[in-house]
This record gives structure tokens, sequence and C-alpha cells, in this order.
């Protein structure tokens, strides 16, 4: 797709005011203290066991957005997950737990982003004084589900909840009979459980990127021009930044790459394109797109709006009020990404003295020779 109309634009942006709430998507939504969980699909089903959750846009992009909303006290039970999983908090304070029996705790408040590794128990609760709002991005198409701590299996039983062999969640009280032992997902072992990988907390607060941890440099070769000087702080994998000081935190594949973007008020990002789909959830101010040669498309993303724009989309991101605007930006793929300026913006640049290296990096124009010059 090299061109985009208004109304396939429209149908890219999922409001705030869109996203549906799921309470019983996993097998602990009978359990007290954890029966207010409210679970929400936004991009892709993520690891939602039952048939009555909405998915807001189910087109496949690599990876899942979705959200958790819990009120104060909740918790989301011991759980393992087999691709990547990162939570992103918008709102309130979050107690994150790991190991066999959930032994090992840190605190995630608002700003901050936090990678769990697979294959390891984790659970969260919302330790904050009111209902707390996670992000979350699962990584792969085919996330293949959750596996509950056995505790959790055990105990849902008891009310009458399974989980069939291919991830729906069965509920006796709703007449659905009871499942055979051999078409369920059964408590793990305990010398399974006991094979689990380990992760001492010293290893996991390298997997978080706190709020007032965030590196926000120049991230594009646009930012000596007028109106331009978009910031960029890299967290997760090689991301679109041109700035070659610029490091993620956390390296490890994840099958996306994640950085927060950072527009002053009225600054804007010049056209670019990019051969990866591209998802935007904005977190402070207004933010508007511009799409096509002759910017004849353009959405407005409010905080808390999720956006997916299509690979090979010219597309301009402005600044749309009087304030500051702070956004996650979101890509697929583990690989380097390459955001493709109009030739108009790459000349531009030259006259300030700016200009890409080979590596696709912003370097002084005078040291480089023309034939090493990238994008002319």
């Amino acid at each position: 797709m090299t061109h985009i109309t208004q109304a396939q634009a429209d149908a890219r942006h999922i409001k705030r005011s869109d996203y549906v709430s799921c309470t019983v998507a996993f097998i602990d939504c009978k359990k007290p203290g954890s029966h207010l969980k409210e679970n929400y699909s936004i991009i892709g089903p993520g690891v939602t066991s039952s048939s009555d959750q909405v998915i807001n846009l189910p087109e496949a992009h690599g990876f899942n957005i979705g959200a958790a909303a819990m009120p104060n006290g909740i918790t989301n039970n011991l759980h393992i997950h087999f691709t990547a999983e990162v939570f992103m908090v918008y709102r309130g304070e979050w107690t994150f737990r790991w190991g066999t029996n959930g032994e090992n705790e840190i605190v995630g408040r608002e700003g901050d982003i936090v990678s769990v590794p697979t294959w390891l128990f984790r659970g969260f609760t919302n330790t904050g004084p009111d209902d707390g709002w996670l992000f979350t991005c699962l990584g792969g198409d085919n996330t293949g589900g959750v596996i509950f701590h056995p505790e959790i299996i055990r105990e849902a039983a008891g009310y009458g909840l399974y989980i069939s062999s291919d991830n729906m969640l069965i509920d006796t009280s709703r007449g659905d009979p009871v499942p055979a032992s051999e078409d369920t997902i059964q408590p793990m072992a305990d010398d399974q459980v006991a094979r689990l990988r380990v992760v001492a907390p010293d290893q996991m607060i390298k997997r978080v990127v706190t709020k007032d941890s965030r590196d926000f440099r120049p991230g594009f070769i646009d930012a000596s021009l007028p109106g331009c000087g978009a910031h960029l702080a890299p967290v997760i994998g090689a991301g679109l930044t041109q700035n070659r000081d610029h490091a993620a935190s956390i390296t490890n594949p994840h099958g996306f790459s994640m950085e927060w973007l950072r527009l002053g008020a009225g600054a804007h990002v010049s056209p670019f394109t990019l051969d990866e789909k591209m998802v935007l959830i904005v977190h402070k101010g207004s933010l508007r797109l511009v799409f096509n040669d002759a910017c004849d498309v353009s959405v407005t993303l409010n905080p808390w709006d999720t956006y997916s724009i299509p690979a090979g989309i010219l597309r301009r991101i402005e600044a749309a009020g009087d304030a500051p605007v702070e956004t996650l930006v979101i890509v697929s793929g583990d690989h380097r990404k390459r955001p493709q300026f109009t030739t108009e913006v790459i000349a531009a640049a030259r006259d300030t003295g700016w200009a890409l290296d080979a590596g696709g990096f912003v370097a002084p124009a005078a040291v480089l020779p023309p034939y090493a010059m990238a994008g002319e």
C-alpha cells in the first residue's frame, strides 16, 4: 500500500472510547481478588481465552497490543507466556511479581516500561490508590496463550472453570459440559515447574525502563529544520532512531521495537515512509497524522488512543494542540528500522550541514564524501 484513503485511515484509529473490556478472559476470573480484572484486545487477540473478547483490530502486525484495567488491590495471578510480554504503565502503581511462587517483586509507576522474560511465572497487582491502566505488547501474531500456575488451575476447577486444549475458557456454571481431563490444560507438574528459568532481582531491574531513566535525544535527520526536532528515547530493540549515540536498554529479541517519541508544542516529524507496520499509543498531548504525497488524509489522536500505520505509507507526525506530545512507537521486527524521508527533507537537511551516513545515521555533511551519503 502506498496510498491510504480517509475511510481506511479512520478505520485504523482505535480511540480510547473504542476499547471494550472482557471480565471473563482468563481462568482466574472468579477467584476473589481477581474477579474485577478487565482485559482488552486492541490489536490482535493477545492471550485471551474468551470467545466474548472484542478485538478492535484483528489484522496481524507481528505483535499484539492489549491492556489491563484493575481497581486497587486486584491481582492478575501467576502465569507463563511463551512470547515477549511488555507492560507499559499509563496510570497508577503496579507491583509485578515473578518466580515459582511470585517470591520476587518490583514496582512500576506511570511512564515505566517492564519487559518480563518468557517461560517464567509472573503476575501483577494494582497497588496504587485508584483504578490503574496497563497497556501490554506481546510478541508474535500467535502468542500461544498462557499457562497459569498449578494452584490457580486447581482452584479454578472448584469454580467450574477449565481451559480447553485450544485455549478457550470452559465455564460449567454457564452450561458448558464438564470436559474430559485430556481435553483441558492440566496443572504443570512439580518437576516441570522446577525446570523453569530463574531470574534474579538484579537481572529483572535491567529490564525496567523507568520514566526518569529515558534517554531522549534528537532522533531524525530533520532535527535542524524549522518546526522539527523530535526526540526519541529507545526502550526495546533497534527502532527508528537515526541518532548513532542512541542505545536501547533492552536488547534481546521481542519481535518488535519500542521507543518513546516526544514533540514540542507545534513541532512535527517531516514526511517519511517505513517498510514495517508502525503503531502509536499516545501518552500525553494530541497528535495529528497526515498521510500521502498530497497530504489529503489526516487523523487526530488523543491521549491513550492507539493507531496502526500500514507499511509503505508516507506520513507526517505533528503535535496537534498547544502542548507537548509524548507517544510510544512500536514497530514490527527485531531488525534495525530505516525511516525513508523525502528527497526534499534530505536536501534541506544537507543545506543545514547534516546528512545520513552509509549506516543511516545523522552525521556532519562536511566530513562525508558524496558517495557515503545515504538517501541522496
